[in-house]
């Protein structure tokens, strides 16, 4: 595997022209798309835009084949490898270095894009329609680093690449109500998921589980998980578990001759203060003020 620092090299190495602006580069694909057959990383992100005829692309370390046009994000230091790849239409890669958006608002603003850390096979299978869009954002950018450069064109490049990244999270929540109505409600097998861990005694064995557990389980990255069950129920993948878990506690202080201590134990907390901080979030009482309540 070879790392790169700057897409100066990492454009020689692959015979691309040099890019006019060494922060940022745009790569057309045509029949063709190979990075060797070699693993890199880069300091670089990376938006592709693919319609796979034949051949595989491996990025963190699951490989994606589709034949529909997709959009992957790959974010610095992110293992990648393309093979073979044969192209049904022309594609494109953007590369620009994470020092381009030095000083920018999406310097921070790119880290909230969920989708940066999702596997290839959760790529972003576009519409007609929103390929459309996303090759009109890609042909500004393209035209305007192939202009003039001046003072204003590294702000309107990054205001298209802004541009895309938006519009790739709409079309995400449109791939995630889709996908919800062709293989069923992602919360339901979640929490079938959490009833297994719990039933198999694994809060005993291995602790409280966490999203990248159960995501996991469900042959998922942790983040699209997360994502897809906001998509469903407004709430992340961890606000299910922890609600999971306090109604297990209050199923536990209704019916069981346990100490409070000696439940969360069961639940896997080894932390108390933890535990009982964890319960008054969900329901408003401690769990010593909720067992009194039984009582009287």
């Amino acid at each position: 595997m070879i790392h790169y620092k700057d897409l100066s090299s990492l454009f020689k190495r692959y015979g691309f022209p040099p890019p006019e602006n060494p922060m940022i580069g745009v790569v057309p694909c045509r029949g063709t798309c190979d990075l060797a057959e070699r693993e890199l990383t880069g300091d670089f992100y990376m938006i592709a835009f693919k319609k796979l005829k034949s051949g595989t692309i491996s990025y963190g370390r699951t490989k994606y084949d589709h034949e529909n046009g997709s959009l992957m994000f790959v974010k610095p230091r992110q293992v990648i490898q393309f093979r073979e790849i044969e192209l049904e239409e022309a594609g494109f890669n953007i590369f620009f270095h994470e020092d381009f958006l030095n000083g920018h608002a999406l310097h921070d603003e790119i880290k909230k894009y969920g989708f940066f850390e999702y596997e290839t096979n959760e790529a972003l299978h576009l519409s007609p329609r929103e390929e459309q869009i996303i090759w009109e954002l890609h042909d500004k950018i393209e035209a305007e680093l192939n202009g003039n450069i001046d003072e204003y064109s590294r702000e309107i490049i990054l205001t298209h690449i802004d541009s895309v990244l938006k519009y790739s999270q709409r079309f995400y929540k449109r791939q995630f109500i889709n996908r919800t109505e062709l293989s069923g409600k992602t919360v339901s097998k979640f929490n079938k998921a959490l009833s297994a861990y719990f039933e198999k005694g694994l809060l005993q064995t291995k602790g409280l589980p966490t999203v990248a557990v159960m995501a996991s389980d469900l042959n998922i990255s942790a983040r699209y998980l997360s994502d897809m069950l906001k998509q469903e129920t407004g709430k992340t993948a961890m606000e299910l578990i922890h609600i999971y878990l306090i109604n297990e506690a209050k199923n536990k202080l209704k019916g069981e001759d346990q100490s409070v201590s000696e439940i969360a134990y069961t639940l896997g907390f080894e932390n108390l203060p933890y535990f009982s901080r964890l319960f008054k979030k969900e329901t408003g009482v401690s769990p010593n003020q909720f067992k009194k309540q039984l009582v009287n």
